[in-house]
């Protein structure tokens, strides 16, 4: 930690909680605090709106968020068009479904770009303050807790704010996270590489549609402006030796589909293609004077597209037990750690199931004579898309499969 807590003589600006980072995890739970009628400080480097990588995807369950919220209609109203169907061709068999559930029929795809500004929107609307183009040069620290932030505005101008909480929700490089030393656990090494561009002319008539190929993987769906999103993925074991060429192995990955390929070869790519590729890892998400929020405290492979709506649950989580110690209802480590032990409760059976759907190796044989039955079931089919936007735990969908199959139970219709 760096920076020193200055007395209230210099001026500073107090808060109750100042959270750093404005996107999918830090907007939200500046508002919903901002909302329980706490002041709140919302500060993020970038202005709104603007873009960053992502999988855009938001299954049910985050749907179900942004209407808690009253901001879903304003998500649909952008344009970002409904997905009602999954579709994932495994080469020797398919599986195709709807993701329907928590009072949705459909997903939904919107760019950053229109989702990030409209929750930043909606922190201001609460009540948060919020500063666009804020760079943040340290914490500040009174030797025993973190104490507030010192930064810096694009025009120069710099500020000193203190709070009773800091919260970092500044994504997988967080300041907040490394100054405070947050420990890492449960980790895993980068599973893939991937590579994304926006399409036009590529209608997807309202599907998600995945192809996996043992050696690389590729989807796409639908999004804002008329615009498909295509995704390529490959091994990290092959990184450094496609890195020279992305865009030709970009379309060498389409072509292992040629149908698929075939209708990207009739659009138009509308942007230039970006890529990243993301470790694997919790972090401990709190301590003395600081919290951790949404991927600054937990990340896994994009493959399952499951980062959104993590977020979201995210800064609920953090937003109750912020609230309950703020109001004295519970201690700062009773509430932070029973938000802790909620988010991996919650999230590690996904954890493990993203990183093993991600190897992309062929599943042994247990697993493909399952899939194979998921894929004759429509019903499984489901539910097997379920699991993948996150509202099915993946051992009860998988222990159920194995129950029908040692009985012999017959398909359901």
């Amino acid at each position: 930690m760096s920076g020193t807590a200055g007395s209230a003589g210099d001026g500073n600006r107090r808060y109750d909680v100042i959270v750093v980072g404005a996107r999918c995890a830090g907007a939200p739970t500046a508002m919903l605090l901002a909302r329980l009628g706490h002041r709140v400080l919302l500060v993020d480097r970038a202005t709104f709106p603007s873009d960053t990588i992502s999988t855009h995807l938001i299954h049910p369950p985050g749907l179900a968020a942004l209407q808690r919220w009253g901001l879903l209609e304003k998500v649909v109203a952008t344009g970002c068009p409904p997905i009602d169907t999954y579709a994932f061709d495994l080469g020797a068999l398919a599986i195709a479904g709807s993701p329907a559930g928590e009072g949705f029929d459909a997903s939904r795809a919107p760019r950053r770009t229109v989702l990030d500004k409209i929750l930043v929107d909606a922190a201001a609307e609460s009540g948060a303050e919020v500063r666009e183009g804020f760079t943040v040069d340290g914490l500040l620290d009174d030797g025993t807790a973190v104490t507030g932030i010192k930064g810096h505005a694009k025009d120069g101008g710099r500020s000193v704010d203190e709070a009773g909480v800091v919260v970092g929700a500044d994504g997988i490089h967080s300041s907040v996270a490394r100054a405070t030393g947050a420990a890492d656990y449960a980790g895993k090494p980068k599973i893939n590489a991937y590579y994304y561009a926006y399409w036009a002319g590529l209608p997807m008539d309202g599907t998600y549609e995945a192809y996996d190929r043992g050696d690389c993987a590729f989807a796409a769906w639908p999004t804002n402006e008329d615009l498909t999103m295509v995704v390529c993925g490959w091994p990290m074991r092959d990184f450094e030796a496609k890195r020279g060429d992305v865009e030709g192995n970009y379309h060498a990955t389409l072509a292992r589909a040629p149908a698929f390929a075939e209708r990207v070869a009739q659009a138009t790519r509308a942007e230039r293609i970006v890529g990243t590729a993301i470790p694997n890892y919790f972090r401990k998400p709190y301590g003395p004077g600081w919290v951790l929020v949404g991927d600054a405290g937990y990340l896994k492979d994009p493959i399952t597209a499951q980062g959104i709506q993590d977020a979201f649950q995210d800064a609920e989580r953090c937003a109750q037990a912020l609230d309950d110690v703020l109001a004295g209802r519970r201690s700062f480590d009773d509430a932070m750690g029973g938000a802790q032990k909620a988010r991996d409760d919650q999230v590690t059976s996904m954890y493990e199931f993203t990183a093993q759907f991600a190897t992309m190796e062929p599943p042994p044989p247990e697993m493909r004579d399952m899939l194979l039955a998921v894929s004759r079931s429509p019903a499984a089919c489901d539910e097997f898309v379920r699991v993948t936007a996150g509202m099915t735990p993946p051992e009860e969908f998988f222990g159920h499969m194995q129950e029908r199959m040692d009985h012999r139970m017959p398909d359901a219709a």
